[in-house]
């Protein structure tokens, strides 16, 4: 069962850290229709948050290697 949980706090961690650098690197999206541009700013602090809780996957993850 350790085992099982290790594994998927790993691959959750991966998977979160991944997203967050996903969703934090990508550009926003822009709209350019003639001389109209229309760009979205948006808040970046939803992927700086992911990548905290994949981080604490990870330590949790590695933990269950010393029990």
């Amino acid at each position: 069962m350790n085992n099982v949980l290790k594994i998927v706090l790993l691959v959750v961690g991966i998977g979160l850290i991944a997203y967050g650098l996903y969703t934090l690197i990508t550009p926003e999206v822009s709209i350019d229709a003639g001389p109209l541009q229309v760009e979205a700013q948006g808040d970046k602090t939803q992927p700086i948050a992911m990548i905290a809780f994949g981080i604490l996957a990870l330590i949790g993850g590695l933990a269950f290697k010393k029990r």
